[in-house]
């Protein structure tokens, strides 16, 4: 028969149930796999590679504002043009006086379009901004 109690002629079968592990494997990948798009912020952008980066303490997160390859603003993920951004970005350093705001550009951009943002930014009354880059593994 398929099921054995161990007290027969056979004694105690110590086969390993594949099943059960299979099953939790695959929650585990579909978790994974749901969980992982929501833990970027912002915009997708490819970011400029750089040797060094800052590796100051981390406080809390930072209002992620992107600009995209074809140069849009976003701010979290939201679209804005010039004067949108400036007044939404003003109203978020109101409420959150102490925040960082983290620039991510695309790397197609060329300075410029960088600077036109920072230049919204700096409008709005930001204290500082950061640029987000990946880091090159040596």
């Amino acid at each position: 028969m398929g099921m054995s109690a161990g007290g027969g002629k056979g004694g105690v079968k110590a086969d390993i149930n594949v099943t059960p592990l299979v099953d939790v494997c695959l929650v585990l990948l579909i978790i994974f796999m749901v969980v992982t798009p929501m833990l970027q912020r912002g915009k997708d952008v490819t970011l400029p590679k750089s040797h060094e980066i800052d590796k100051g303490p981390k406080t809390d997160e930072p209002l992620i504002l992107s600009v995209t390859k074809d140069k849009k603003m976003w701010l979290d993920k939201k679209e804005y043009n010039e004067t949108t951004l400036q007044e939404a970005l003003a109203a978020e350093i109101a409420t959150n006086a102490g925040k960082k705001i983290l620039l991510k550009g695309d790397t197609s951009l060329e300075v410029g379009d960088v600077r036109k943002v920072m230049r919204v930014a700096q409008k709005a009354k930001a204290k500082g901004l950061a640029l987000g880059v990946e880091e090159v593994k040596k």
